[in-house]
């Protein structure tokens, strides 16, 4: 796939998960002990081999710099080709309506790419992918556009693109709906099509006034388009709340999810940071949980998720709770359906605890 061009456009809703995106935006969620939300979706890329990949920053995007850096770790640090980063317009409001302005003024960077087809995509979906059978299908079908949905699985309140379709996979309708509902086949935030289409598309609608990429590009030229969509069968989790933050990173404890994700032949690439190995102490129990490198364990951790660098100290429960890097839970404390952003502190004694359906979050650098 080194014929396509990977867009990440960064600026993502965090209109329902904003006491966990208050410094970093939602690509750099920390998830599953070790990794950042974006890591899914540049690792998608890269194990499909797209070597030129271009970032749409978002205004906050110190973290994203700082986690990929040259890209090094995801073999994106090239004297030609590699990682791009485009940064956030000042006149750009960080909301779910802009990104068509972002798309036109890096239309250069699609026209001198020598790429015959883009790829676009967002961070906030954890999937793992081989876009290269997202490619072929889309060569087969002889479609202007693919997009790629999942489908769901039961009913929620949460909105998304929903994708009407033919047996053949054709697009006959997109529906922008406030709730999804079960067996609805749910857009994923990802397109491929020609760099030629891709350039038309996004001089003709922002040059009429459009805002929207999907509404103003695609919508209002559905008629004209021939649009296809490639079902991914796989595992699929959109973060787009806090609720669906804690339930994906539970479902990462389920060994089935976790083998499909980290254990298939395209492996998930995160920055790399060496630290010691886990200490267990005398007293220590670990049942169901990932517990990242650096972590000092003196009390008993049970379905939870430690991030490098946690402490628990003696006599310390931890249950059902995600527990971010640097944490320091000290003796004889409860922690029980929490996420503890990073550096957070819990004295000798305290008890904390949510609903299972409704976290307690303690936010980043708070002492209790």
């Amino acid at each position: 796939m080194k014929n396509v061009l990977g867009i990440m456009d960064l600026n993502e809703s965090e209109a329902h998960i904003r006491t966990l995106t208050s410094k970093r935006p939602v690509a750099t969620l920390p998830i599953a002990g070790r990794y950042r939300l974006i890591d899914f979706a540049l690792s998608s890329m890269v194990n499909s081999g797209i070597i030129k990949i271009g970032l749409m920053l978002p205004a906050k995007s110190r973290s994203i710099v700082d986690h990929l850096r040259s890209g090094k770790d995801w073999d994106l640090a090239r004297r030609h080709d590699g990682l791009f980063y485009l940064p956030a317009l000042k006149e750009k409001k960080d909301t779910r309506n802009g990104n068509l302005q972002s798309f036109y003024s890096y239309l250069n960077f699609v026209k001198k790419s020598d790429q015959e087809y883009v790829l676009i995509s967002g961070s906030r979906f954890l999937y793992n992918i081989d876009f290269r059978t997202v490619l072929r299908f889309h060569q087969n079908t002889g479609a202007d556009i693919t997009m790629i949905y999942h489908v769901e699985n039961k009913e929620t309140s949460a909105p998304a693109t929903i994708l009407k379709t033919s047996e053949n996979g054709l697009v006959n309708d997109i529906i922008d709906s406030s709730s999804t509902y079960e067996n609805a086949k749910v857009f994923m935030g990802i397109y491929i099509m020609s760099t030629k289409k891709y350039e038309e598309l996004v001089s003709n609608a922002y040059e009429r006034g459009g805002r929207d990429f999907l509404i103003d590009a695609i919508l209002r030229n559905q008629d004209n388009l021939n649009i296809y969509a490639f079902q991914h069968e796989g595992y699929v989790s959109e973060i787009n709340s806090t609720i669906s933050y804690y339930k994906t990173n539970m479902d990462l404890l389920k060994p089935e999810i976790w083998e499909e994700l980290f254990m298939s032949d395209n492996p998930i690439y995160t920055r790399v940071r060496d630290e010691a190995p886990v200490q267990y102490k005398k007293q220590a129990k670990a049942v169901n949980s990932l517990v990242a490198n650096g972590c000092v364990i003196e009390g008993s951790v049970e379905n939870s998720i430690l991030f490098r660098g946690v402490k628990i100290g003696k006599g310390v429960q931890v249950k059902n709770s995600v527990i971010m890097q640097n944490c320091d839970l000290q003796e004889d404390s409860l922690i029980e359906n929490v996420i503890c952003d990073k550096n957070v502190v819990v004295t000798d004694g305290k008890w904390l605890k949510g609903a299972e359906n409704y976290p307690l979050i303690i936010e980043k650098n708070t002492v209790i």
